[in-house]
């Protein structure tokens, strides 16, 4: 079954099962992989019509792949959007998606809680080639709306925001965005498409890190760029082809066969998420827990208006700063210290120290990123041992924290 063969009310999980599929002559079950870098053609005047684009068709694994055109078209299809292309990475894919929205004399605005490779490409890379950058506070919708120009083209934001999970109002500021003849991509990643679609919202562009919950098992990189099929033609194709950011046909596979599942990863972990949220929110040694499904996320609001669950990542600041949270990590037995996030493994960090350590303290603290607080990913061990886990933790840390004080 090709996805042109798919009834069009069919829901995400079929999308997911059946999407995309390209069957060979072989009639296989599962996707093809196709590990190759070129194509033979009949003849020297196919090739040259092949080239020319007159004739449908692959010429080199680096402008495309049958694998990896399965795994676009699936991902479009549980995207709602009109075309896919995938990348290497995930930072591959914000680098592209950015470049293709912009040239030497143009401005970006983006909201400063980042992740810190985002922060580079949009601080330090795009200025490099005569992009004007501002960051501003992403929750405060008056801010984007003083900070765009009429050269303004690309308005960036990630919501959930790593690592503080703060949220941006998608339709207040695609509307700004519109307003200035700018194209407003979201990096999508921690609310995953099973619970916020930005296209939807009026974004123009969304970004994923396919690494995180669409692989969610630890075992490749890729990435996810996703828009309308003119821009994505016209603007975003030629950047792919001649820099050369392109997903492995083995990545690509390996996604496949992770869409399957990803429904049911998704719901799960955001149920065991919600659990842990709620189970460690008043253990004394949590000064505040932040989690999108909760009643006291600070734009709560927001939440209920444009995501359908919380997600699966939670953000928790420790009593007493990094020592503490240190401690509390070390005494984890089934929650693993990764940077990682969206796997099966639950997974914490101390972004501080890790994944935002490039930033100045007072950038850490405008951003809210204290020594205390730690992110958190959920992923499918059993809900009553995660529970546990993290109580015995917190319980140890305190003792720690206690002795070290006495």
């Amino acid at each position: 079954m090709s996805s042109s063969s798919l009834p069009s009310d069919v829901g995400p999980s079929t999308r997911l099962v059946h999407g995309g599929v390209e069957r060979s002559q072989f009639g296989e079950t599962c996707e093809a992989l196709y590990l190759t870098q070129g194509f033979v053609y009949e003849s020297a005047e196919a090739a040259e019509a092949r080239f020319a684009g007159e004739e449908d068709g692959y010429v080199y694994s680096r402008y495309g792949n049958p694998t990896v055109t399965m795994f676009q078209d699936r991902m479009a299809l549980l995207e709602g959007a009109e075309a896919a292309r995938a990348t290497a990475s995930g930072m591959a894919a914000v680098t592209a998606a950015m470049v293709a929205c912009t040239k030497a004399g143009d401005h970006v605005v983006a909201s400063k809680a980042l992740f810190g490779g985002c922060r580079y490409v949009v601080e330090e890379f795009l200025p490099r080639f005569g992009v004007e950058a501002t960051l501003v506070d992403g929750p405060d919708v008056e801010a984007w709306k003083q900070a765009v120009r009429p050269n303004t083209t690309a308005l960036f934001t990630e919501t959930p925001a790593n690592p503080t999970l703060a949220l941006v109002d998608i339709p207040a500021v695609a509307e700004i965005a519109h307003s200035v003849g700018a194209r407003l991509v979201v990096d999508n990643v921690f609310a995953t498409a099973m619970h916020q679609a930005p296209l939807k919202l009026g974004a123009d562009v969304v970004v994923y890190s396919a690494t995180k919950h669409v692989d969610g098992q630890g075992r490749c990189l890729g990435g996810v760029i996703l828009s309308d099929e003119e821009w994505v033609t016209e603007k975003l194709d030629v950047i792919l082809r001649q820099t050369g950011p392109a997903m492995s046909p083995f990545n690509a596979w390996i996604m496949l066969k992770s869409l399957e599942t990803y429904p049911l990863r998704i719901r799960q972990q955001t149920a065991s998420a919600t659990a842990v949220a709620d189970a460690i929110a008043d253990h004394p040694r949590v000064a505040r827990v932040i989690y999108p499904g909760r009643a006291d996320h600070p734009q709560a609001d927001i939440a209920r208006k444009q995501m359908t669950g919380g997600g699966t990542l939670i953000a928790l600041e420790i009593a007493g700063g990094r020592d503490p949270a240190f401690a509390f990590s070390n005494a984890l037995n089934v929650v693993k210290i990764s940077n990682n996030l969206g796997d099966a493994k639950s997974l914490i960090t101390h972004p501080a120290s890790t994944t935002h350590q490039r930033l100045t303290d007072e950038q850490r603290e405008e951003l809210g990123i204290g020594p205390g607080l730690l992110r958190l990913s959920i992923g499918l061990e059993d809900e009553a041992d995660l529970i546990a886990d993290m109580t015995q933790a917190l319980d140890r840390a305190g003792k720690k924290a206690s002795v070290s004080l006495g």
